[in-house]
């Protein structure tokens, strides 16, 4: 679509309309036949939906610059996508691979920084995926924990975060173990050679943002959709998930995931038994049916390599249920009766598979 056609559809509403009109099917994902109808599911999925717009906007209107691209978060508290890590501090921004950039520093003392370059988008047509990826142990820190980082298609001297032609977005994922007792990394980023001053609002440009918006609501709600359906069909068991699947979702290539479904009655408990291999990082936690993790704010609902209380053996018990069993590591399904999960495990050694069941809630004490 050229820009004269771009910018008419806004002048005359037409964009507008069809980017409602994207939402409207959206919406069409949540009353899916396949989708849980109980008030509290479906309420939370039109909440979703809420959230995955507020993103959008914030992802396509108001940071979409690439000449003067700004970190902002697209998954925090009370907005969430794909099984969002708890532990995580993410932030993104929006990069050309057309175009370089110069992304500034300090280290902090976060447990685990991951930068990665990525192409594609939720909802788009064409290729999605990671074009480069660096992590702290990858860079040279000077001795006051700074560090730069040049993004472009050419290689460069010195910490350099490969882009791809059809690269799009940064994404930065810091990993807290104990957010007590660390320190974040600061970041700044700015494109090389570019006006320092951002041109006015176009017509073009807005008609293609809401656009892009549109699609992004409607993709993700229907991406991350098919795959909880994909896991309801064998509950209460987590299965791995091919890398190239995760990848293509823009996921960390350092983690691999153990995902599944859990569904249980007032009077059952999820109990998951695993040894943890040697890794950086490992959590498992809870999500609702449309793949937000539960409200960690005021509940527990998930368990990291730090706050896990293992055995002497190594083994880790975790029992998910309605109530507190008196147990170690309970998760709480905060009002649930069902939702997905995820096991991430982090730059690990292995990655063994972990051994879910299904017991009466009176019985979990017994067991342990």
């Amino acid at each position: 679509m050229d820009e004269r056609e771009t910018a008419r559809r806004v002048h005359d509403g037409e964009a507008w309309r069809a980017f409602c009109a994207a939402l409207t099917a959206a919406g069409d994902v949540i009353l899916r036949d396949a989708s849980p109808d109980d008030p509290l599911d479906r309420a939370e999925g039109f909440r979703y939906l809420s959230r995955l717009t507020r993103l959008a906007l914030e992802k396509f209107v108001e940071h979409a610059d690439p000449e003067h691209p700004r970190f902002y978060r697209l998954s925090h508290e009370t907005a969430k996508i794909g099984c969002d890590n708890p532990d995580s501090f993410y932030q993104n921004a929006e990069i050309r691979g057309a175009r370089e950039y110069r992304l500034r520093g300090t280290r902090g003392s976060v447990a685990y920084l991951g930068l990665g370059t990525y192409y594609g988008a939720y909802g788009g047509s064409g290729r999605s995926g990671c074009s480069g990826y660096l992590e702290a142990d990858d860079l040279e820190i000077d001795s006051d924990g700074r560090f730069e980082i040049a993004l472009s298609c050419d290689r460069r001297p010195g910490n350099w975060l490969p882009m791809e032609p059809d690269t799009s977005m940064l994404i930065v994922r810091q990993n807290f173990l104990d957010r007590a007792s660390e320190a974040p990394a600061t970041l700044e980023i700015e494109c090389v050679g570019g006006d320092p001053t951002p041109a006015p609002l176009s017509p073009t440009r807005l008609g293609t943002a809401l656009d892009d918006a549109g699609r992004f609501v409607l993709g993700t709600a229907s991406l991350f959709a098919d795959w909880a359906e994909g896991f309801a069909a064998a509950p209460n068991t987590l299965r791995p998930m091919d890398p190239k699947v995760t990848g293509g979702a823009h996921g960390d290539p350092n983690i691999f995931f153990y995902m599944g479904y859990w569904a249980l009655r007032p009077d059952e408990a999820l109990s998951i038994e695993l040894t943890p291999p040697p890794c950086e990082y490992w959590n498992l936690q809870l999500n609702n049916h449309w793949m937000e993790s539960l409200d960690y704010r005021y509940h527990r609902i998930h368990v990291n390599k730090h706050t896990a209380v293992a055995r002497p053996d190594g083994s880790v018990r975790i029992v998910v249920a309605h109530a507190d069993p008196g147990v170690d590591n309970w998760l709480d399904t905060a009002g649930h009766a069902r939702g997905t999960l995820g096991l991430r495990w982090v730059k690990a050694t292995a990655h063994p598979a972990p051994h879910t069941q299904v017991t009466k809630l009176r019985d979990v004490a017994s067991k342990e």
